[in-house]
């Protein structure tokens, strides 16, 4: 099969160079994965409402795709993305769109973080090209099956972490690689996220499913719980079953950086310390499905070869931030312009800056020079250049020179997503916790550095932490 399609392609490409506009070539005779320059790629949206509408207006906008399709399983959420592409075909089921519609030719995955890698997956099986939001999935073992499967069934991908793809965080790989701040042992990146509720307990009322929601197919391959506006919308970010916290929400926006800059592959230790909620005095909330409502994590990374030294990188969420630098002058701000969130990164010479995505980096050299990004500011319109790019490389096929030059394609993304989830590892260990029999209190014995075998995916430590790189799967919706 792979032989056949091989040599139909390379006849097409030389019937193609010595008949050039002489005639239209069919997309099925070209073949899975090609599609004509002059056919628009067909879209299916998965995930309409919220980041799923400006998703599907951002694959939109460059004028190479149709919205062909649109599923969300709740209609009111979806129903300015129906509006805007009213001839796209409507779905609350992927696996029915997927059924019903061959043509489909790559899809967008804009959907809570529980549902990202079955949806994913089965495009990929599928033959579809596939965009997904950030966190690429939901834990460490669905990053590593999706990065194998895009690989397997040649797909073009792409992770929704738009700075990437910006001018500024090409500058800062530029600035490093001509040694200006020189090697790099420590790393500060920070967040003001959460600002959804989380360390909290579930309320256990059940009101009415809202109108046009299909709660079933919601919930998806997790464990089932009842409807409830605490979950849906925006909210389920701070619970364990859906979402990944801060770390996961915003690391493959902050961590992308210093990750792609300094060369960083897994990480081999991990620790962490996490808030704590009282309602009792001396008796702490105990909240297992909640993440908490502020973390601090140290990950461990080896030398690369970009980068021949150690290094320790400390993610806070949750208003904790570091402390101010003394090379930075006090009046400046720290990563972003209102310091809410960033990533300092401190080497011999100096020290590099930066806001989300990437933007307004700086360098604070060691003799009080400071130099200053002097390209554009491109905030929210990073979005439109990345999902063109994708929206490109699909059109030009699997391994193309423009699927190359991805900037997040799943080789990449799926790493980084591993490294950045390996952290929630530590977060979620900290309060696992187990009864002393001699005094009826309890001890916590995941609150230590933990080991971590990369490859393996595996704490080697601390194996009660495994629990958490992968999960169960509800019957009807695995991998």
């Amino acid at each position: 099969m792979g032989k056949s399609k091989t040599s139909r392609r390379s006849f097409i490409k030389k019937t193609t160079v010595a008949l050039t506009g002489v005639s239209i070539i069919p997309r099925h005779v070209l073949g899975q994965g090609f599609i004509p320059p002059s056919d628009k790629l067909n879209v299916a949206v998965i995930g309409a409402g919220g980041k799923g509408f400006s998703d599907a207006v951002n694959t939109y906008n460059n004028g190479a795709s149709n919205i062909a399709a649109i599923c969300d399983v709740d209609w009111n959420r979806a129903s300015k993305a129906f509006e805007k592409f009213p001839l796209a075909k409507k779905y609350k089921d992927y696996r029915k769109l997927f059924g019903d519609l061959k043509d489909i030719d790559a899809v967008t995955v804009s959907t809570p973080d529980h549902t990202h890698a079955v949806i994913a997956m089965a495009a990929i099986k599928s033959g579809k090209h596939v965009y997904v939001q950030k966190p690429l999935t939901h834990n460490i073992y669905e990053a590593r099956m999706l990065t194998e499967a895009a690989n397997r069934y040649k797909v073009v991908t792409q992770m929704g972490n738009q700075g990437a793809s910006g001018e500024a965080v090409k500058q800062m790989g530029t600035w490093f690689n001509e040694g200006k701040i020189g090697s790099v042992n420590k790393v500060d990146v920070w967040t003001n996220r959460p600002i959804w509720p989380q360390g909290i307990a579930a309320q256990t009322n059940k009101p009415q499913i809202i109108n046009g929601l299909d709660w079933d197919s919601w919930i998806g391959p997790a464990e089932m719980v009842d409807y409830h506006p605490q979950y849906h919308p925006f909210k389920w970010r701070g619970w364990w079953n859906f979402g990944t916290g801060a770390l996961g929400d915003m690391g493959c926006h902050l961590i992308d950086p210093p990750y792609r800059v300094l060369g960083l592959e897994y990480p081999i230790e991990v620790e962490s310390s996490v808030g704590a909620v009282f309602k009792k005095d001396w008796i702490p909330e105990y909240l297992p499905h909640s993440c908490p409502p502020s973390s601090r994590t140290q990950l461990t990374f080896r030398a690369t070869e970009k980068n021949p030294v150690d290094l320790k990188m400390t993610w806070t969420d949750g208003g904790l931030r570091p402390f101010h630098p003394d090379l930075i002058p006090p009046d400046h701000p720290i990563g972003a312009n209102n310091s809410s969130n960033g990533v300092i990164m401190y080497g011999d010479k100096g020290i590099m800056t930066c806001g989300t995505y990437g933007v307004n980096p700086k360098i604070y050299f060691n003799n009080g020079e400071i130099l200053l990004y002097e390209g554009k500011a491109e905030n929210w319109n990073l979005e439109n250049g990345h999902q063109a790019a994708w929206v490109e490389a699909c059109k030009t096929g699997y391994k193309s020179d423009k699927h190359n030059e991805l900037t997040s394609s799943f080789d990449y993304a799926g790493p980084l997503t591993e490294s950045i989830l390996m952290g929630n590892l530590a977060i979620r260990s900290y309060n696992l916790r187990e009864k002393n029999k001699s005094n009826n209190k309890f001890n916590y014995p995941g609150r230590k550095k933990l080991l971590w075998d990369g490859k393996q995916m595996r704490v080697t430590n601390f194996k009660e932490a495994n629990q958490f790189v992968r999960r169960e799967y509800r019957k009807g919706w695995s991998l």
